[in-house]
């Protein structure tokens, strides 16, 4: 787990309880659903980041476990809790056309996607 301190707490006033938090390289097979069809939001790839560590075994060595989103229910609440949540444009846009590592913020009503790196 990482922490943030005083953002943290921030976030915490606005999106509830903090979770956790973990890290994840966004590879180019993050962008594809397992129909091979490319993936058209952030959320949707980050949830596909999450399906190919728990479900496929598919790992990029950048890549960190998680126990919430390790739940196919909580995958399923992804796209509600990054609506919820915050990511700038610029980040949502290199997620969408990148493969970015990205660090994710776990509330209990919404997450915080940060770009990491390139």
């Amino acid at each position: 787990m990482l922490s943030a301190g005083p953002v943290r707490d921030a976030e915490a006033q606005i999106l509830g309880q903090y979770i956790e938090s973990y890290r994840a390289r966004l590879s180019p097979r993050d962008h594809y659903n397992s129909n091979g069809e490319r993936l058209q939001s952030a959320a949707a790839i980050i949830r596909q980041d999450r399906a190919n560590f728990y479900v496929y075994g598919i790992r990029d060595p950048e890549d960190e476990a998680d126990s919430f989103f390790s739940k196919k229910s909580n995958r399923a609440r992804l796209e509600q809790l990054l609506e919820n949540g915050r990511t700038s444009p610029d980040d949502i846009y290199r997620i969408l056309n990148g493969t970015p590592l990205i660090k994710v913020d776990i509330y209990a009503t919404g997450i915080v996607v940060t770009i990491l790196s390139d």
